[in-house]
C-alpha cells in the first residue's frame, strides 16, 4: 500500500462527523467479517488493557490465542494507536460521569 493511498483513506475517515456516518462508511468499505475482526481486535485490546488473562479474553471474545498475542504485541511494541484510542475513550467516560 502506498502512503498516499493510506492518507486518502484516513482523510475520508476524518471527514465523517457522526458515529452513524462512520458506521455507514465502514459497512460500505468492509465485509461483515472484516468489521467483526476489527471489533474483536479492539475488544481484545480493551480486555488486555484491563489486565485480563489470555484465557479470560479467549472465553469472553472467542478470539484465538494468536489474535490475542498479536494485539498484545501491538499494545506493547506498536505505534501506540490502541493506547491512544483507549485513553481517549476513558477520558470521555470520565467526563460523562
Amino acid at each position: 500500500m502506498k502512503h498516499d493511498d493510506m492518507a486518502r483513506l484516513l482523510e475520508a475517515i476524518l471527514s465523517l462527523k457522526t458515529k452513524e456516518e462512520l458506521e455507514h462508511f465502514f459497512e460500505d468499505l468492509c465485509t461483515i467479517q472484516e468489521i467483526n475482526s476489527l471489533v474483536q481486535r479492539f475488544d481484545v485490546a480493551l480486555q488486555l488493557d484491563q489486565g485480563l488473562t489470555y484465557a479470560q479474553i479467549a472465553n469472553i471474545t472467542h478470539a484465538s490465542t494468536a489474535t490475542i498475542s498479536r494485539v498484545n504485541r501491538s499494545l506493547v511494541y506498536g505505534a501506540e494507536g490502541y493506547r491512544l484510542a483507549i485513553g481517549r475513550m476513558r477520558e470521555t467516560e470520565k467526563e460523562d460521569t
